[in-house]
């Protein structure tokens, strides 16, 4: 294994010692003190280097080599932020290859003297997880204009604290301008098992699948757990138990695969042992490469929670959260990918991504690319997602390539 690779082995693993759980994965939710450490690690890592770091007014961190003053940015990167008991993969892996990469390129430009086409940067994005503050892919997508920057900042978790509050309490709630971005490049753990089962070492990602959620709520009346019959209670819970049932079992409509659902998130009021519960908030996620089955799901739900609003007495109140369309890569990007790797020997596939990605959102404003890495047993979002210390190299050898070409303008008309 060369230098280099090592020296970014060395690097990665030691973004996990930050917000490390027990089990060997993170907990670096956004806006926490954790967030707030692993970017201060990224901050001093840049400027360490002689690569200065801007920090937007949402959060996002930029790493910059700017070669020619005034001349537009390749952007490569992804996010430090985490789920709660989360592997360390998702997301650090391709914000450190990304410095890597920015490393590397930066010292081939010093020594031959001879300037890209485009600069070069590494971008950290902010919440693209999604768990504290909700929805996912938040700054990526205040960054191309899929989000309003204040209506962002104002949202709150859990506790009341807002997105601004959190990003100033840590430090981090920047005012540099945002800089000018020709394309972008990411690359990431698939969290699915194609390329592992296939025995691929890239994919390269094509579109994405249509995903929303149903915000829902179940309304129903408080009352004593020892002292009301069985048959006065109008008790939310059971009737929100039955919905979670619904929500996972409406994937057997279709066929198997084409449509992945689950409610992820629920909170109950009062939450006391002695109360029936007379509140409960609930978040349905439903995905699938096809609109009109996601669709053609939502209303089937819609239908059986009024039917168990009548039989439980409970008022069922859903509104749409979080809507987002198939994105399509663009085709150049793709045929780039494929043929640097054709030019290394290296396999690839295309593939479609189910999770999504702040690539999908950066696609809609410029040619964008984005790279997966096989991952073990396709877990994600637990403490035991794992991929192979040469998978990641590989993947670093990829991006590298493709970084390459893009500074050299490989996909601009």
């Amino acid at each position: 294994m060369s230098l280099s690779a090592q020296d970014f082995l060395t690097d990665f693993h030691h973004t996990a010692t930050i917000g490390a759980t027990a089990n060997g994965g993170v907990d670096r939710q956004a806006g926490t003190a954790k967030d707030g450490e692993i970017r201060s690690w990224f901050r001093d890592w840049g400027t360490e280097r002689g690569y200065p770091v801007r920090v937007d007014s949402i959060g996002n961190m930029f790493m910059l080599a700017e070669w020619t003053p005034g001349v537009p940015f390749v952007l490569v990167g992804s996010h430090l932020d985490s789920q709660p008991l989360a592997g360390r993969f998702d997301g650090a892996y391709g914000v450190v290859a990304a410095m890597h990469v920015l490393r590397e390129i930066d010292a081939e430009v010093q020594a031959s003297g001879e300037k890209p086409s485009y600069n070069l940067g590494v971008v950290n994005w902010f919440n693209e997880e999604g768990a504290r503050f909700a929805p996912s892919i938040m700054g990526s997508s205040v960054f191309v204009g899929l989000m309003n920057e204040q209506d962002t900042l104002s949202v709150s978790d859990s506790s009341g604290t807002r997105v601004g509050e959190a990003l100033e309490g840590i430090g981090f709630l920047g005012t540099d301008p945002r800089p000018e971005v020709a394309t972008y490049a990411e690359i990431h753990i698939e969290q699915g098992r194609i390329l592992e089962r296939e025995g691929i070492p890239l994919g390269t990602v094509d579109r994405s699948w249509y995903t929303q959620k149903l915000d829902i709520e179940v309304l129903g009346e408080q009352s004593h757990t020892g002292a009301t019959s069985m048959a006065d209670r109008r008790d939310a819970l059971v009737a929100a138990s039955k919905i979670v049932v619904m929500v996972n079992e409406v994937t057997e409509d279709f066929e198997e695969d084409t449509l992945l659902s689950s409610v992820g998130q629920m909170h109950i009021e009062p939450n006391s042992p002695i109360v029936v519960p007379r509140r409960v908030h609930l978040v349905a996620d439903l995905r699938s490469d096809s609109q009109e089955i996601v669709q053609a799901a939502r209303a089937t739900l819609l239908e059986k929670f009024d039917v168990l609003a009548a039989d439980h007495r409970v008022e069922v109140n859903v509104e749409d959260f979080d809507v987002r369309p198939p994105r399509h890569f663009q085709e150049s990007g793709l045929e780039l990918v494929e043929k640097l790797m054709a030019d290394k020997g290296l396999d690839t596939r295309r593939i479609r991504t189910r999770a999504g990605h702040d690539a999908v959102a950066l696609s809609t404003q410029v040619p964008s690319v984005l790279l997966f890495v096989p991952s073990v047993d396709g877990v994600s979002h637990c403490e035991r997602e794992f991929t192979e210390d040469e998978d990641l190299v590989t993947g670093l050898d990829a991006l590298t390539e493709v970084a390459r070409a893009l500074v050299d303008g490989a996909l601009q008309d």
